[in-house]
């Protein structure tokens, strides 16, 4: 199969390139480099030394004998070229991992606000829109969160499969429907996946194109079998309070002797999904693409749900840390919340999904401890506690 990815230079996207790779897959990768720009706006770099992508893909093809295409391109702005990139390469299916992903950085300021609503909707637009010219056989997967549902509404309810079956009633007429579940963004980088629902909805409807929504739990974890094969094809590794996902930032502090940071009353529930699963699950979306004229598919992704607290204190028993609180940048979540999931695509990849253990905990701090002179300790001790745009 012919597989775009778009974003494939990102933290989910380029592992997810060489996992389709190494299995065969033809892949391209379409990317403006935005998360590099990024770093260097922020003054921090991925603790893992990340190459050029050109010698990236240089090394990719040394240790495994096989091509991945890339083309530069911002696919939010350049309908044109993306066009053109669409009927040159004639992929058969899309990976869609090209929205800013990070809710602090898009709460950091006004100016953050509104890029990640300009890039993230306006990608998603152009890329259905490119479909709708170029290639409208295209199956597309799109990486989501699960923080599109919202936390903590409906105490008990499993969050299901983007639908929900309920009973409308208008005056004294009932009438059974199903539709999609009404999101409750816990940030901006989710509001602009909300916006991209409706996208995808209409789409799917008007264009009869083929979409699959992948809603992810937070992807931890730093390699897959394919990152480790040569020094030049690590996966970059976040652990400032903009872009570090809880769970690594929390095992990278706590290797570098510092205290584990909290943010607000760390009661909140979340999901979790290794980096090595997250991979399998795109390839199994890839390989079961729903027929064209059907809804779009939704699908959440996630092995385990853990509170906050609750996490950090498992790592600080493992590993001797402190524990401490920080402002929480999300000033309108709810202080706790529980969290089920409905959840079936792993059950179809075979063996078992990773879980959180001591062996993988260690396998990211032994990370951490390898490049710790590339870590700002200043960025790592701080995170959460800056100056907050909305009040705790």
């Amino acid at each position: 199969m012919r597989v775009m990815i778009l974003g494939g230079d990102g933290f989910c996207g380029w592992p997810a390139s060489l996992h389709l790779s190494q299995r065969g897959h033809d892949v391209i990768i379409v990317d403006n480099l935005a998360r590099r720009a990024s770093d260097r706006e922020l003054g921090v770099e991925s603790l893992t030394p990340i190459r050029p992508l050109e010698e990236r893909l240089r090394a990719w093809k040394a240790v495994s004998g096989r091509r991945i295409d890339f083309h530069l391109l911002d696919i939010a702005h350049d309908f044109e070229a993306l066009v053109e990139v669409m009927r040159e390469e004639g992929p058969e299916a899309i990976v869609h991992a090209a929205g800013q992903r990070a809710s602090p950085d898009s709460i950091r300021s006004t100016w953050h606000r509104r890029y990640t609503v300009d890039n993230n909707v306006n990608a998603t637009h152009t890329v259905l829109c490119a479909m709708a010219e170029a290639s409208p056989d295209v199956h597309l997967v799109h990486l989501g969160s699960l923080g599109v549902y919202g936390y903590g509404r409906f105490r008990g309810l499993p969050l299901p499969q983007g639908y929900i079956s309920a009973t409308l009633r208008s005056g004294n007429v009932e009438a059974a429907a199903e539709f999609l579940f009404p999101p409750e963004p816990v940030g901006i980088c989710h509001l602009t996946e909300a916006q991209g629902t409706l996208l995808f909805q209409f789409y799917a409807r008007s264009d009869r194109l083929r979409i699959t929504d992948l809603r992810q739990g937070i992807v931890w974890g730093v390699d897959t079998d394919q990152t480790r094969l040569d020094e030049r094809l690590v996966n970059r590794f976040d652990y400032d309070g903009d872009h570090a996902t809880v769970l690594n930032r929390f095992l990278a502090q706590a290797a570098m002797g510092l205290p584990l940071t909290v943010h607000g009353s760390g009661r909140q529930t979340r999901a979790f999904i290794h980096l090595a699963d997250m991979v399998r699950c795109i390839e199994w979306a890839l390989e079961t693409p729903p027929p064209r004229g059907e809804r779009m598919r939704i699908l959440n992704q996630l092995t385990e749900t853990h509170r906050v607290i609750d996490l950090a204190h498992r790592i600080a028993d493992a590993t001797g840390a402190a524990v401490v609180a920080r402002d929480n940048p999300h000033g309108g979540e709810a202080a706790d919340n529980d969290l089920a999931v409905a959840n079936d695509t792993l059950g179809h990849l075979g063996g078992q999904p990773l879980r959180l253990s001591e062996r993988l905990m260690e396998e990211v701090i032994d990370t951490v401890c390898r490049w710790s002179d590339r870590c700002d300790h200043a960025r790592l001790a701080d995170s959460g506690s800056r100056s907050l745009p909305f009040p705790p």
